[in-house]
């Protein structure tokens, strides 16, 4: 069982950042970075990139405290293939990066977690390929956060990393979900959601019936807080802690809440800069406009994690700005503050032993990952 061994036995939790990745490179990844270790003073950053467009993004990058620069040659586009990622650049900061939570020789790893803004696709195959799965999990999945109108956030996975999944596979990613929301939000049973077109444990494809079997099996043999079946809204509504769904429809979930919050807040910009007396009536409001722009700011969620394998990946929107990436770093730290990698194998001993065997992932399984999933 993999363990981030050196967290436990210090108080300081070293990330390894690919500064590379993502639409806008060190230009936003190091300022968040910098942000980040002002904001945690036991926390070392490795800078993994290309030395020269590190140092031009800032120049006196060599000189900060507790942070150690790793020299890349090569980058991850938002558009390379999963097979250049994976075959070709070799040296790349994303795979480079990823390579610093596996200990050599026996070793014990140099980084407790990985970020990465870069391609989706790409990150989950390094990863994959880098780290390999914990044992009882036959794919990794995507998880992240969404607010809901408790004031809180609903968990949701998987967001993209596997397009067609099984009924073992969605009880798989509610006992990783369930760990992460134990790890980092402190709620140590909770509630898990069957993402489905109705409540009713008779709807849904014959794919959902059977997951909706497995998760009630689980929760019947105490191993699962097991709600039952939860439709789209209930994301918002926050009426479970934890929402399961294959990655297709996730990813659609999400892209979908993303473009809603910015077209309703675009749409209140629109109606309230009409006119003069709009104008003023925006001058009274703007207290209350910034605390809902504030509620529905996507960056603030930013951070999705890649569970499932030998390591801690985090990975933050490719769009992000220096603000979504610091996020990002701080889900990171705090999974690996609080032994997230531990509690997911836990859970699974726990939970997926106890459960029937589901039919073996072949060497060419489905799981299709979504470009730019998160």
């Amino acid at each position: 069982m993999p363990s981030v061994v050196a967290a436990a036995s210090s108080d300081v939790i070293r990330l390894a950042v690919d500064c590379m990745g993502g639409d806008h490179g060190p230009a936003v990844t190091l300022p968040a970075c910098q942000a980040f270790l002002a904001a945690h003073p036991r926390a070392e950053l490795l800078l993994v990139g290309l030395p020269e467009a590190l140092a031009q993004a800032a120049p006196n990058v060599m000189n900060w405290p507790r942070c150690q620069i790793v020299a890349a040659s090569e980058v991850v586009t938002m558009d390379d293939t999963v097979e250049v990622a994976l075959r070709r650049k070799r040296q790349s900061s994303m795979r480079i990066a990823i390579s610093q939570l596996k200990g050599a020789d026996g070793a014990a790893p140099l980084a407790h977690a990985c970020v990465s803004a870069g391609n989706t696709g790409a990150l989950m195959a390094v990863a994959r390929y880098l780290l390999k799965t914990l044992d009882g999990i036959d794919r990794p999945a995507i998880a992240t956060v969404m607010p809901n109108q408790t004031g809180g956030f609903t968990t949701v996975l998987d967001l993209g990393a596997n397009v067609d999944c099984t009924a073992e596979h969605l009880l798989q990613f509610a006992v990783m979900g369930s760990a992460l929301v134990s790890a980092v939000d402190g709620k140590e049973e909770p509630s898990v959601g069957l993402l489905n077109i109705g409540e009713e444990v008779i709807k849904g494809n014959e794919t959902i019936k059977r997951a909706g079997e497995l998760l009630r099996e689980a929760a019947a043999a105490g191993h699962m807080n097991f709600y039952g079946n939860v439709e789209g809204n209930d994301i918002f509504k926050g009426t479970t802690d934890l929402v399961v769904c294959d990655g297709f429809v996730g990813n659609v979930a999400l892209k979908a809440s993303e473009g809603l919050a910015t077209m309703i807040a675009t749409f209140i910009k629109q109606e309230f800069g009409r006119n003069w007396l709009t104008m003023l009536a925006a001058l009274v409001a703007l207290p209350v406009l910034k605390r809902f722009k504030r509620r529905v700011d996507h960056r603030r969620f930013n951070g999705a994690a890649l569970l499932g394998l030998r390591g801690l990946v985090f990975k933050s929107h490719g769009s992000a700005d220096a603000f979504a990436f610091e996020q990002a770093l701080n889900r990171a730290y705090d999974a690996a503050r609080n032994r997230l990698l531990d509690r997911v194998h836990d859970r699974i001993v726990d939970t997926l032993q106890a459960m029937p065997a589901g039919p073996a992932d072949d060497a060419g399984d489905k799981a299709t990952p979504v470009a730019h999933a998160a």
